[in-house]
């Protein structure tokens, strides 16, 4: 999820865990435990694209990663603080459900978590946008709220566990509305009697409302889109050939390999004269409504002057965030173009 949710929900996490000991202590230390996860994208300074991709939600979102730094933690603000109201003990929980939550959280969204780092296994239920108001809305109030009331004051539990069960529940709801969407996929991938391999449905940006389904057939992907609103309208995919054969022999090159693992195999080729562009389709398009098709997430593959191949992320024009914004919108609302 992004950063705001994440310290939101450290936050709250603290204040569950000692919140009554140390007051608003626990959710800054609770706060700053949820953000430590994501640190691991500093190694974008550092590295490439390509590396610091499969290094971001590793190690530091591991189980392994929690039970080992979470007393380490502990140890330090037991330092920090020279007095009696927590010991040890108390921060070391703190901080090991702070780090933990945060890469349970991130398993409900679309890239992937390695829980069980070292194994390569990724969790990921696609249910979730990364970000979403509706989930983080809640736990921001309630967090809030509950730091004006002193921390012997009952009230401050309530609100904060408020926040949690709203949040939650609607994390569950969530769930329920992309079984029901994928049903709807189904039945009209079967109506259209189109044969496929495979499909991965997940929510569009910012809302549970539009749902997006990528679906594997032979030769091709197909994408569509349903919204709540849309009812029993019949749903039109979009076919985007793999043009896999493309690559020709950089399909056996180790940087490929690498962004074929990346992407779990859904991935598309495109072909500009000595260029390549490499879209991961996990991601959607940009804009179903735009003529170019542009994808959320594509990789430009090239030789430099050295003959080294290299792979990296195209630029996304910043200018057309409003455009695309307002196109989700009416698409949410059930218009289609």
């Amino acid at each position: 999820m992004d950063s705001l949710t994440q310290i939101v929900l450290g936050a709250a996490v603290g204040q569950a865990t000692i919140g009554k000991k140390v007051g608003n202590k626990a959710i800054l230390w609770g706060a700053i435990a949820g953000t430590i996860p994501d640190l691991d994208i500093l190694t974008k300074l550092y590295t490439d694209t390509v590396t610091a991709n499969e290094l971001h939600r590793g190690f530091s979102h591991s189980i392994l990663f929690c039970v080992l730094a979470a007393p380490l933690f502990g140890w330090l603000i037991t330092k920090l603080y020279k007095n009696k109201e927590a010991n040890w003990k108390d921060w070391t929980k703190l901080m090991f459900w702070g780090l933990f939550t945060h890469p349970i959280l991130d398993a409900f969204t679309t890239w992937g978590t390695q829980l069980f780092w070292p194994l390569p296994y990724k969790v990921s239920f696609k249910n979730i946008f990364v970000i979403d108001p509706l989930y983080t809305v809640p736990f921001l109030v309630c967090v809030v709220w509950a730091m004006f009331y002193k921390r012997t004051n009952p009230k401050r539990n309530k609100i904060n566990n408020i926040g949690i069960i709203i949040s939650s529940s609607y994390m569950l709801i969530t769930l329920a509305l992309k079984w029901y969407t994928y049903g709807v996929f189904k039945i009209n991938l079967e109506a259209q009697q189109i044969i496929f391999n495979e499909i991965q449905t997940k929510p569009t940006p910012l809302n549970s409302i539009l749902w997006n389904a990528n679906i594997e057939t032979k030769d091709s992907f197909l994408i569509g889109d349903y919204s709540l609103f849309d009812g029993k309208a019949s749903i039109k995919f979009t076919s985007h050939l793999k043009n896999h054969q493309l690559l020709g022999r950089l399909q056996n090159h180790p940087l490929i390999i690498r962004l074929i693992k990346l992407t779990e195999g859904w991935y598309t080729i495109e072909q500009s004269g000595d260029i390549f562009y490499f879209n991961d389709l996990r991601f959607g398009l940009l804009d179903k409504t735009s003529s170019n098709n542009r994808f959320a997430f594509s990789y430009k593959i090239f030789y430099d002057k050295n003959g080294k191949l290299h792979a990296i992320e195209r630029e996304r024009n910043m200018k057309e965030v409003p455009n695309l914004l307002n196109n989700l919108f009416k698409r949410i609302i059930g218009k289609k173009n």
